[in-house]
Protein backbone atom coordinates (compact mmCIF):
# COMPACT_ATOMS: atom_id res chain seq x y z
CA UNK A 1 0.00 0.00 0.00
CA UNK A 2 2.59 2.04 0.71
CA UNK A 3 4.54 1.79 -2.48
CA UNK A 4 1.34 2.15 -4.29
CA UNK A 5 0.96 5.66 -3.03
CA UNK A 6 4.70 6.44 -3.36
CA UNK A 7 4.50 5.64 -6.80
CA UNK A 8 0.90 7.27 -7.29
CA UNK A 9 2.60 10.80 -5.91
CA UNK A 10 5.62 10.03 -8.30
CA UNK A 11 3.34 9.69 -11.00
CA UNK A 12 0.95 12.97 -10.13
CA UNK A 13 4.49 14.83 -9.52
CA UNK A 14 6.13 13.73 -12.90
CA UNK A 15 2.20 14.70 -14.45
CA UNK A 16 2.27 17.94 -13.53
CA UNK A 17 5.90 18.62 -14.05
CA UNK A 18 5.10 17.73 -17.59
CA UNK A 19 1.95 19.74 -18.36
CA UNK A 20 3.82 22.58 -16.32
CA UNK A 21 6.55 21.88 -19.25
CA UNK A 22 4.29 22.07 -21.71
CA UNK A 23 2.34 25.59 -20.18
CA UNK A 24 6.22 27.03 -20.64
CA UNK A 25 6.81 26.25 -23.81
CA UNK A 26 3.24 27.44 -25.24
CA UNK A 27 4.07 30.57 -23.09
CA UNK A 28 6.04 32.87 -25.76
CA UNK A 29 5.14 36.25 -27.15
CA UNK A 30 1.89 36.50 -28.94
CA UNK A 31 2.40 35.58 -32.98
CA UNK A 32 1.33 39.06 -34.81
CA UNK A 33 3.64 40.19 -37.97
CA UNK A 34 3.40 43.92 -37.46
CA UNK A 35 5.36 44.19 -40.58
CA UNK A 36 8.23 46.36 -41.07
CA UNK A 37 8.36 50.27 -41.06
CA UNK A 38 9.67 51.97 -43.73
CA UNK A 39 12.30 54.78 -43.52
CA UNK A 40 11.65 58.36 -42.23
CA UNK A 41 12.78 61.39 -43.74
CA UNK A 42 14.19 62.59 -40.77
CA UNK A 43 17.37 65.62 -40.96
CA UNK A 44 19.74 64.05 -37.93
CA UNK A 45 22.22 66.76 -38.19
CA UNK A 46 19.12 69.46 -38.23
CA UNK A 47 17.61 67.82 -35.42
CA UNK A 48 20.52 67.56 -32.86
CA UNK A 49 21.77 70.87 -33.78
CA UNK A 50 18.24 72.40 -32.51
CA UNK A 51 18.10 70.03 -29.25
CA UNK A 52 21.61 71.93 -28.69
CA UNK A 53 20.64 75.08 -28.83
CA UNK A 54 17.19 74.74 -27.35
CA UNK A 55 19.18 72.99 -23.85
CA UNK A 56 21.56 76.39 -23.96
CA UNK A 57 18.39 78.25 -23.40
CA UNK A 58 17.55 78.13 -19.69
CA UNK A 59 14.67 77.94 -19.31
CA UNK A 60 14.16 77.10 -15.47
CA UNK A 61 11.34 76.95 -13.41
CA UNK A 62 10.30 77.58 -9.81
CA UNK A 63 7.31 76.96 -7.21
CA UNK A 64 8.11 80.85 -6.78
CA UNK A 65 7.36 82.64 -9.87
CA UNK A 66 8.98 85.86 -9.07
CA UNK A 67 12.18 83.40 -9.28
CA UNK A 68 11.15 82.79 -12.80
CA UNK A 69 13.32 84.61 -15.92
CA UNK A 70 10.09 84.64 -18.14
CA UNK A 71 12.90 86.44 -20.61
CA UNK A 72 14.20 82.94 -21.59
CA UNK A 73 11.19 81.28 -22.23
CA UNK A 74 10.90 84.49 -24.89
CA UNK A 75 13.91 83.88 -26.03
CA UNK A 76 13.19 80.06 -26.49
CA UNK A 77 9.91 81.09 -28.35
CA UNK A 78 12.05 83.39 -30.65
CA UNK A 79 14.40 80.30 -31.46
CA UNK A 80 11.22 78.39 -32.42
CA UNK A 81 9.51 80.46 -34.57
CA UNK A 82 13.22 81.00 -36.42
CA UNK A 83 14.34 77.59 -36.32
CA UNK A 84 10.78 75.92 -37.14
CA UNK A 85 9.50 78.56 -40.02
CA UNK A 86 6.85 76.28 -41.13
CA UNK A 87 4.92 75.62 -38.17
CA UNK A 88 5.34 79.28 -37.60
CA UNK A 89 3.56 79.69 -40.45
CA UNK A 90 1.18 77.24 -40.79
CA UNK A 91 0.56 76.32 -37.33
CA UNK A 92 -1.97 78.49 -35.14
CA UNK A 93 0.03 79.71 -31.78
CA UNK A 94 -1.09 80.99 -28.51
CA UNK A 95 0.52 82.01 -25.29
CA UNK A 96 -1.14 80.83 -22.75
CA UNK A 97 -0.69 82.40 -18.95
CA UNK A 98 2.87 83.48 -19.12
CA UNK A 99 4.86 81.35 -21.35
CA UNK A 100 2.77 78.17 -21.96
CA UNK A 101 2.80 77.44 -25.86
CA UNK A 102 -0.30 75.88 -27.42
CA UNK A 103 -0.34 75.57 -31.43
CA UNK A 104 -3.52 74.17 -33.37
CA UNK A 105 -2.40 71.55 -36.60
CA UNK A 106 -5.60 72.59 -38.18
CA UNK A 107 -6.92 69.31 -39.82
CA UNK A 108 -9.35 68.40 -42.80
CA UNK A 109 -12.14 66.86 -40.42
CA UNK A 110 -13.85 68.95 -38.10
CA UNK A 111 -16.21 66.13 -36.83
CA UNK A 112 -12.99 63.90 -35.64
CA UNK A 113 -11.74 64.51 -31.95
CA UNK A 114 -8.41 66.27 -32.05
CA UNK A 115 -4.66 64.44 -30.87
CA UNK A 116 -2.47 66.11 -28.59
CA UNK A 117 1.13 65.74 -28.06
CA UNK A 118 2.50 67.50 -24.73
CA UNK A 119 5.68 68.58 -23.34
CA UNK A 120 7.40 70.71 -21.42
CA UNK A 121 9.67 74.04 -22.14
CA UNK A 122 11.38 74.36 -18.40
CA UNK A 123 13.89 72.21 -16.52
CA UNK A 124 14.83 72.73 -12.94
CA UNK A 125 17.60 74.43 -11.25
CA UNK A 126 21.23 73.31 -11.04
CA UNK A 127 21.52 72.00 -7.67
CA UNK A 128 23.48 74.63 -5.55
CA UNK A 129 27.75 73.52 -5.77
CA UNK A 130 26.96 71.02 -8.67
CA UNK A 131 28.07 73.26 -11.41
CA UNK A 132 31.54 72.40 -11.71
CA UNK A 133 31.02 68.26 -11.00
CA UNK A 134 29.13 68.49 -15.32
CA UNK A 135 31.98 66.79 -17.58
CA UNK A 136 30.79 69.84 -20.10
CA UNK A 137 28.63 72.68 -18.78
CA UNK A 138 24.56 72.37 -17.74
CA UNK A 139 23.52 74.95 -20.35
CA UNK A 140 26.36 73.89 -22.93
CA UNK A 141 24.55 71.85 -25.34
CA UNK A 142 27.68 70.54 -26.40
CA UNK A 143 27.85 67.55 -28.91
CA UNK A 144 30.54 64.87 -28.20
CA UNK A 145 29.55 62.58 -31.03
CA UNK A 146 28.15 59.94 -28.40
CA UNK A 147 26.35 62.33 -26.15
CA UNK A 148 24.66 66.09 -26.39
CA UNK A 149 25.15 67.10 -22.70
CA UNK A 150 23.05 69.48 -20.76
CA UNK A 151 19.85 70.20 -18.30
CA UNK A 152 16.94 69.53 -20.32
CA UNK A 153 18.75 66.68 -22.50
CA UNK A 154 16.54 63.76 -21.29
CA UNK A 155 13.66 65.74 -19.45
CA UNK A 156 12.51 66.97 -21.36
CA UNK A 157 13.71 69.39 -24.20
CA UNK A 158 14.27 66.20 -26.76
CA UNK A 159 10.80 64.72 -26.77
CA UNK A 160 10.10 68.82 -27.37
CA UNK A 161 11.97 68.96 -30.24
CA UNK A 162 11.47 65.70 -31.27
CA UNK A 163 8.01 66.88 -31.92
CA UNK A 164 8.51 69.60 -33.60
CA UNK A 165 10.96 68.15 -35.75
CA UNK A 166 8.56 65.36 -36.74
CA UNK A 167 6.04 68.30 -37.80
CA UNK A 168 8.26 70.76 -39.66
CA UNK A 169 9.33 68.01 -41.72
CA UNK A 170 5.42 66.51 -42.28
CA UNK A 171 4.29 69.90 -43.00
CA UNK A 172 7.86 69.79 -45.78
CA UNK A 173 6.52 66.25 -46.81
CA UNK A 174 3.17 68.25 -47.38
CA UNK A 175 1.18 66.37 -45.15
CA UNK A 176 -1.99 67.75 -43.82
CA UNK A 177 -3.87 65.70 -41.04
CA UNK A 178 -7.33 64.80 -40.79
CA UNK A 179 -8.10 65.09 -37.26
CA UNK A 180 -6.94 68.87 -35.31
CA UNK A 181 -2.86 68.14 -33.78
CA UNK A 182 -2.37 69.91 -30.69
CA UNK A 183 0.93 70.69 -29.51
CA UNK A 184 0.85 71.72 -25.76
CA UNK A 185 3.97 72.90 -24.16
CA UNK A 186 3.77 73.85 -20.43
CA UNK A 187 5.96 76.01 -18.67
CA UNK A 188 5.95 74.89 -14.98
CA UNK A 189 5.28 71.02 -15.16
CA UNK A 190 8.49 70.73 -12.95
CA UNK A 191 6.99 72.48 -9.82
CA UNK A 192 5.38 69.48 -8.16
CA UNK A 193 1.81 69.14 -7.47
CA UNK A 194 1.18 72.92 -8.60
CA UNK A 195 -2.68 73.42 -9.25
CA UNK A 196 -2.01 76.69 -11.20
CA UNK A 197 0.13 75.30 -13.84
CA UNK A 198 0.55 76.02 -17.66
CA UNK A 199 -1.12 72.84 -18.91
CA UNK A 200 -4.10 73.13 -16.33
CA UNK A 201 -5.13 76.84 -18.07
CA UNK A 202 -4.87 75.27 -21.73
CA UNK A 203 -6.74 72.06 -20.72
CA UNK A 204 -9.15 74.56 -19.43
CA UNK A 205 -9.13 76.32 -22.49
CA UNK A 206 -9.81 73.59 -24.64
CA UNK A 207 -12.77 72.42 -22.59
CA UNK A 208 -14.24 75.77 -22.21
CA UNK A 209 -14.17 75.69 -26.55
CA UNK A 210 -15.82 71.90 -26.08
CA UNK A 211 -12.77 70.22 -27.74
CA UNK A 212 -12.60 66.70 -26.95
CA UNK A 213 -9.55 65.15 -27.36
CA UNK A 214 -8.95 61.61 -29.08
CA UNK A 215 -5.79 60.83 -27.44
CA UNK A 216 -2.88 62.49 -25.38
CA UNK A 217 1.08 61.49 -25.84
CA UNK A 218 3.40 62.78 -22.95
CA UNK A 219 6.94 62.29 -21.59
CA UNK A 220 7.07 59.06 -19.64
CA UNK A 221 8.53 55.50 -20.68
CA UNK A 222 11.75 54.81 -22.74
CA UNK A 223 12.92 52.41 -24.49
CA UNK A 224 15.18 50.03 -21.95
CA UNK A 225 17.96 47.47 -23.15
CA UNK A 226 17.30 44.08 -21.26
CA UNK A 227 19.78 41.43 -21.60
CA UNK A 228 20.34 39.56 -18.49
CA UNK A 229 22.97 36.64 -18.81
CA UNK A 230 20.15 32.65 -19.59
CA UNK A 231 16.84 34.96 -18.35
CA UNK A 232 16.17 37.33 -21.21
CA UNK A 233 18.35 37.75 -23.79
CA UNK A 234 18.64 41.08 -26.13
CA UNK A 235 15.32 42.66 -25.86
CA UNK A 236 14.43 45.96 -25.51
CA UNK A 237 11.53 47.28 -23.00
CA UNK A 238 9.14 49.87 -24.05
CA UNK A 239 7.22 51.25 -21.01
CA UNK A 240 4.19 53.17 -21.96
CA UNK A 241 2.74 54.82 -18.93
CA UNK A 242 -0.88 53.97 -18.53
CA UNK A 243 -1.27 56.14 -15.33
CA UNK A 244 0.68 58.03 -12.72
CA UNK A 245 1.26 58.21 -8.74
CA UNK A 246 -0.57 61.64 -6.82
CA UNK A 247 1.60 63.04 -4.24
CA UNK A 248 1.06 64.17 -1.13
CA UNK A 249 3.27 66.28 1.58
CA UNK A 250 1.88 66.32 4.82
CA UNK A 251 3.22 67.54 8.16
CA UNK A 252 2.63 66.22 11.23
CA UNK A 253 2.98 67.78 14.74
CA UNK A 254 2.92 67.04 18.07
CA UNK A 255 3.48 70.05 21.05
CA UNK A 256 4.90 69.63 24.72
CA UNK A 257 6.08 71.26 27.35
CA UNK A 258 9.21 72.84 26.77
CA UNK A 259 11.99 74.09 29.11
CA UNK A 260 15.66 73.27 29.55
CA UNK A 261 17.71 70.25 28.65
CA UNK A 262 18.92 69.93 31.90
CA UNK A 263 15.27 68.90 33.05
CA UNK A 264 14.16 66.81 30.21
CA UNK A 265 10.99 64.69 30.74
CA UNK A 266 10.92 60.71 29.63
CA UNK A 267 9.85 61.84 26.28
CA UNK A 268 10.77 65.39 24.69
CA UNK A 269 7.92 65.84 21.91
CA UNK A 270 11.17 65.23 19.31
CA UNK A 271 10.57 61.73 21.49
CA UNK A 272 6.56 61.71 20.68
CA UNK A 273 7.15 62.19 17.04
CA UNK A 274 9.53 59.50 16.86
CA UNK A 275 6.32 57.40 18.03
CA UNK A 276 4.76 58.73 14.61
CA UNK A 277 7.41 57.78 12.50
CA UNK A 278 7.65 54.57 13.52
CA UNK A 279 3.61 54.06 13.64
CA UNK A 280 3.89 55.48 9.89
CA UNK A 281 6.94 53.32 8.62
CA UNK A 282 5.59 49.81 10.54
CA UNK A 283 2.28 50.63 9.09
CA UNK A 284 2.54 50.71 5.47
CA UNK A 285 -0.46 50.93 2.97
CA UNK A 286 -1.51 47.96 2.33
CA UNK A 287 0.04 46.13 -1.25
CA UNK A 288 -2.17 44.97 -4.32
CA UNK A 289 -1.12 43.30 -7.61
CA UNK A 290 -2.88 45.57 -10.23
CA UNK A 291 -4.09 44.00 -13.84
CA UNK A 292 -1.03 46.24 -15.25
CA UNK A 293 1.59 44.78 -12.96
CA UNK A 294 0.68 41.39 -14.31
CA UNK A 295 0.51 42.34 -17.79
CA UNK A 296 3.74 43.59 -17.24
CA UNK A 297 5.33 40.51 -15.29
CA UNK A 298 3.61 38.43 -18.15
CA UNK A 299 5.09 40.01 -21.04
CA UNK A 300 8.34 40.21 -19.55
CA UNK A 301 8.21 36.29 -18.28
CA UNK A 302 6.94 35.39 -22.12
CA UNK A 303 9.71 36.75 -23.66
CA UNK A 304 12.36 34.74 -20.68
CA UNK A 305 14.26 31.48 -21.81
CA UNK A 306 12.55 28.12 -21.89
CA UNK A 307 13.81 27.13 -18.10
CA UNK A 308 12.94 30.57 -16.26
CA UNK A 309 9.84 30.67 -18.38
CA UNK A 310 8.35 26.49 -16.69
CA UNK A 311 8.48 29.51 -13.09
CA UNK A 312 7.16 32.79 -15.03
CA UNK A 313 4.25 30.53 -16.93
CA UNK A 314 2.56 30.29 -13.37
CA UNK A 315 2.92 34.20 -12.40
CA UNK A 316 -1.13 33.72 -11.30
CA UNK A 317 -0.31 30.99 -8.80
CA UNK A 318 2.41 33.32 -7.77
CA UNK A 319 0.72 36.62 -6.94
CA UNK A 320 0.76 35.84 -3.22
CA UNK A 321 4.82 34.94 -2.95
CA UNK A 322 5.49 37.90 -5.51
CA UNK A 323 4.04 40.52 -3.09
CA UNK A 324 6.08 39.38 -0.48
CA UNK A 325 8.89 39.66 -2.45
CA UNK A 326 7.92 42.78 -4.07
CA UNK A 327 7.31 44.44 -0.53
CA UNK A 328 10.88 44.11 0.66
CA UNK A 329 12.49 45.51 -2.88
CA UNK A 330 11.72 49.74 -2.53
CA UNK A 331 11.39 50.40 -6.67
CA UNK A 332 9.41 47.13 -6.74
CA UNK A 333 6.95 48.08 -3.66
CA UNK A 334 6.89 51.30 -5.76
CA UNK A 335 4.39 50.10 -8.06
CA UNK A 336 1.97 47.71 -6.12
CA UNK A 337 1.42 49.99 -3.04
CA UNK A 338 1.00 54.18 -1.86
CA UNK A 339 4.29 54.84 -0.64
CA UNK A 340 5.62 56.41 2.79
CA UNK A 341 8.56 58.69 3.12
CA UNK A 342 9.50 60.66 5.87
CA UNK A 343 11.46 62.94 4.47
CA UNK A 344 12.24 66.26 6.98
CA UNK A 345 12.04 66.70 10.78
CA UNK A 346 12.12 70.18 12.57
CA UNK A 347 12.50 70.37 16.74
CA UNK A 348 13.99 72.84 19.02
CA UNK A 349 15.92 75.55 17.63
CA UNK A 350 19.06 74.75 20.24
CA UNK A 351 20.65 71.74 21.98
CA UNK A 352 20.00 72.97 25.24
CA UNK A 353 16.37 73.99 24.68
CA UNK A 354 13.71 71.55 25.06
CA UNK A 355 11.67 71.78 21.81
CA UNK A 356 7.53 73.13 22.15
CA UNK A 357 7.04 71.54 18.75
CA UNK A 358 8.18 68.87 16.95
CA UNK A 359 7.03 68.15 13.34
CA UNK A 360 8.05 65.95 10.27
CA UNK A 361 7.24 66.49 6.85
CA UNK A 362 5.75 63.04 5.30
CA UNK A 363 5.45 62.65 1.46
CA UNK A 364 3.41 60.05 0.19
CA UNK A 365 2.60 58.83 -3.57
CA UNK A 366 -0.60 57.57 -3.48
CA UNK A 367 -1.89 54.39 -5.82
CA UNK A 368 -4.66 55.16 -8.64
CA UNK A 369 -7.83 54.72 -6.31
CA UNK A 370 -6.10 56.39 -3.10
CA UNK A 371 -6.92 59.79 -2.91
CA UNK A 372 -5.54 62.42 -0.68
CA UNK A 373 -8.44 61.85 1.63
CA UNK A 374 -7.77 58.37 2.15
CA UNK A 375 -3.74 59.28 2.99
CA UNK A 376 -4.90 61.60 6.18
CA UNK A 377 -7.39 58.77 7.23
CA UNK A 378 -4.67 56.38 7.28
CA UNK A 379 -2.51 58.66 9.08
CA UNK A 380 -4.79 59.14 11.50
CA UNK A 381 -5.99 55.76 11.74
CA UNK A 382 -2.19 54.09 12.38
CA UNK A 383 -0.97 57.00 14.52
CA UNK A 384 -1.40 55.76 18.11
CA UNK A 385 -0.99 59.61 19.02
CA UNK A 386 -4.38 60.91 18.96
CA UNK A 387 -2.95 64.38 19.86
CA UNK A 388 -1.39 64.86 16.60
CA UNK A 389 -2.25 67.63 14.24
CA UNK A 390 -1.81 66.97 10.51
CA UNK A 391 -1.41 69.58 7.86
CA UNK A 392 -1.45 69.26 4.16
CA UNK A 393 1.51 71.16 2.56
CA UNK A 394 1.40 70.22 -1.32
CA UNK A 395 -1.38 67.36 -2.50
CA UNK A 396 -1.91 66.08 -6.37
CA UNK A 397 -4.37 63.17 -6.76
CA UNK A 398 -3.51 60.04 -8.71
CA UNK A 399 -4.70 59.56 -12.30
CA UNK A 400 -6.87 57.45 -13.71
CA UNK A 401 -5.82 54.34 -15.78
CA UNK A 402 -5.96 54.77 -19.37
CA UNK A 403 -7.34 51.58 -21.43
CA UNK A 404 -4.69 49.38 -23.01
CA UNK A 405 -6.90 48.30 -25.73
CA UNK A 406 -7.63 51.68 -27.32
CA UNK A 407 -6.72 53.09 -30.53
CA UNK A 408 -4.22 55.51 -29.67
CA UNK A 409 -2.04 52.94 -27.70
CA UNK A 410 -2.57 50.03 -29.98
CA UNK A 411 -1.13 52.76 -32.82
CA UNK A 412 1.76 53.44 -30.28
CA UNK A 413 2.12 49.42 -29.80
CA UNK A 414 2.27 48.56 -33.89
CA UNK A 415 4.87 51.15 -34.33
CA UNK A 416 7.28 50.26 -31.78
CA UNK A 417 7.30 46.59 -32.48
CA UNK A 418 7.45 47.59 -36.47
CA UNK A 419 10.48 49.92 -35.72
CA UNK A 420 12.19 46.61 -33.76
CA UNK A 421 11.17 43.22 -33.17
CA UNK A 422 12.85 42.71 -30.19
CA UNK A 423 10.63 45.22 -28.03
CA UNK A 424 8.64 44.26 -25.33
CA UNK A 425 5.66 46.85 -25.15
CA UNK A 426 4.32 46.80 -21.67
CA UNK A 427 1.75 49.01 -19.41
CA UNK A 428 3.26 50.47 -16.78
CA UNK A 429 2.81 53.22 -13.47
CA UNK A 430 4.71 56.92 -14.01
CA UNK A 431 6.00 57.21 -10.44
CA UNK A 432 6.55 60.73 -10.87
CA UNK A 433 4.13 63.59 -11.88
CA UNK A 434 3.73 64.62 -15.46
CA UNK A 435 1.47 67.63 -17.15
CA UNK A 436 -0.49 64.67 -19.09
CA UNK A 437 -3.04 64.40 -15.49
CA UNK A 438 -3.97 67.58 -16.07
CA UNK A 439 -6.25 66.31 -19.36
CA UNK A 440 -8.31 63.89 -18.08
CA UNK A 441 -11.48 66.37 -18.01
CA UNK A 442 -10.98 65.89 -21.60
CA UNK A 443 -9.65 63.19 -22.67
CA UNK A 444 -9.84 58.81 -21.83
CA UNK A 445 -6.69 57.58 -23.59
CA UNK A 446 -3.69 59.29 -22.05
CA UNK A 447 -0.17 57.38 -22.77
CA UNK A 448 3.13 58.63 -21.21
CA UNK A 449 5.89 57.32 -23.27
CA UNK A 450 9.28 59.03 -24.76
CA UNK A 451 10.47 57.50 -27.74
CA UNK A 452 14.27 57.79 -26.76
CA UNK A 453 16.45 54.44 -26.23
CA UNK A 454 18.50 55.21 -22.61
CA UNK A 455 19.80 52.70 -20.02
CA UNK A 456 19.18 53.13 -16.68
CA UNK A 457 21.91 54.39 -16.19
CA UNK A 458 21.95 57.69 -17.86
CA UNK A 459 18.43 57.49 -17.12
CA UNK A 460 19.42 58.10 -13.74
CA UNK A 461 21.18 61.58 -14.79
CA UNK A 462 17.44 62.98 -15.22
CA UNK A 463 17.45 66.16 -13.08
CA UNK A 464 20.82 65.21 -11.64
CA UNK A 465 24.79 66.18 -12.93
CA UNK A 466 25.71 65.05 -16.29
CA UNK A 467 22.42 64.42 -17.71
CA UNK A 468 22.72 63.95 -21.47
CA UNK A 469 20.97 62.08 -24.22
CA UNK A 470 22.70 59.53 -26.87
CA UNK A 471 22.95 61.25 -30.04
CA UNK A 472 21.85 58.01 -31.26
CA UNK A 473 18.59 58.11 -29.92
CA UNK A 474 17.51 61.83 -31.94
CA UNK A 475 16.32 60.32 -35.75
CA UNK A 476 14.69 57.17 -34.63
CA UNK A 477 12.63 59.53 -31.87
CA UNK A 478 11.66 62.51 -34.72
CA UNK A 479 10.40 59.31 -36.58
CA UNK A 480 8.51 57.80 -33.76
CA UNK A 481 6.67 61.05 -33.94
CA UNK A 482 6.41 61.59 -37.45
CA UNK A 483 4.52 58.06 -38.15
CA UNK A 484 2.78 58.63 -34.46
CA UNK A 485 1.16 61.41 -36.09
CA UNK A 486 0.53 60.17 -39.49
CA UNK A 487 -1.56 57.46 -38.07
CA UNK A 488 -3.39 58.95 -34.96
CA UNK A 489 -4.35 62.09 -36.86
CA UNK A 490 -6.18 59.58 -39.34
CA UNK A 491 -9.80 58.83 -39.54
CA UNK A 492 -9.16 55.29 -38.13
Amino acid sequence: MKKAVKYGALGAAGLLAGINAVRAAKFVPEKVDYGKAEPENVDVERAMAHLSTAISIPTVSYPEKEKVDFSQFDKFHDFLDEAFPLIHKTLEKEIVKEASLMYRWKGTRNDLDPIALLSHQDVVPISKGTWDDWTHEPFSGYNDGEFIWGRGALDMKNHLMGVMEAVETLLEEGFTPERDVYLLFGQDEEVVANDDSGAKAMMTILKERGIHLDSVVDEGGAILPVNIKGIINDKQLVGIGIAEKGYCDYEISVTAKGGHSSQPPKHTALGQIAEVIRDLENNQFAPEMKPFVRDLFSLIGRNCTYPVRLVTCNLPLLTPLMIQVMKQIPPAATFIRTTTGVTMAQGSPAANVLPQKASITVNFRQMPGVSVEDVEKHIRKVVRNKNIEIKALKTKEASSFSPTDSRAFNIIKEICMQDDSRNIVAPYLVMGGTDACNYEPICENIYRYSPYKASIELLLCTHGTNERVPVEAIGPGVAFFKRYIRRASAEK
